[in-house]
């Protein structure tokens, strides 16, 4: 589909797919299947697929290969500020031009009866605009419990010192970590979709 053109929608099943985690980034486990999913862009290229769970102060990154064997969290960044789109495109940039990237794969925040809210629309309409901005094919994939599925693959949120409280700063990291991982999950799911599909 070309940018601003069709939208596609699949609908929600569940597969096995291993998202790899590296370094600081989210560790593995298994992600779920085909949820819903909308195409938005230009062509697929043949570079890597950039993975991405959208929040309110946070973006989460994850990427995988031209071949979609397997995916890996990235990186977490902070969202601009202004809260415009194409803010937030010149910092994916980098990300882009580094990893060679040829398409987008976005969370859509579904509702849990599966609508599109005012969540998903936002979300919907945050990805076209940065596809634009990055000149790549953006496809959105249904979200609904990639957060609670990464925390559960990373466990509780380490403790403070001497077993208390976690500290602001511990508390920071985990949140980015968990949205590495819910990207990477988020990602996994797209992949394995499109494998079922043939």
């Amino acid at each position: 589909a070309a940018v601003g053109g069709a939208v596609t929608t699949r609908g929600t099943a569940r597969g096995a797919g291993t998202a790899r985690g590296a370094g600081t980034a989210r560790g593995a486990g298994t992600a779920r299947g085909a949820g819903t999913a909308r195409g938005v862009g230009t062509a697929r290229g043949a570079g890597r697929i950039l993975g991405i769970d959208l929040g309110e102060r946070r973006i989460g990154l994850a990427v995988a290969d031209a071949d979609g064997l397997a995916t890996r969290p990235l990186a977490t960044v902070r969202r601009a500020p202004s809260g415009d789109p194409a803010d937030d495109a010149a910092t994916l940039a980098r990300f882009v031009a580094e990893q060679g990237i040829a398409e987008l794969v976005v969370g859509l925040p579904l509702e849990a009866s599966g609508a599109e809210g005012p969540m998903a629309e936002a979300a919907a309409a945050w990805a076209k605009a940065v596809a634009e901005r990055l000149g790549l094919p953006v496809t959105m994939r249904d979200e609904r419990l990639s957060s609670h599925l990464a925390e559960s693959r990373l466990g509780p949120m380490p403790r403070g010192r001497s077993g208390g409280p976690p500290s602001r700063t511990q508390r920071d990291r985990y949140r980015e970590r968990v949205d590495r991982e819910a990207a990477a999950i988020i990602l996994q799911d797209e992949l394995d979709a499109r494998r079922v599909a043939g």
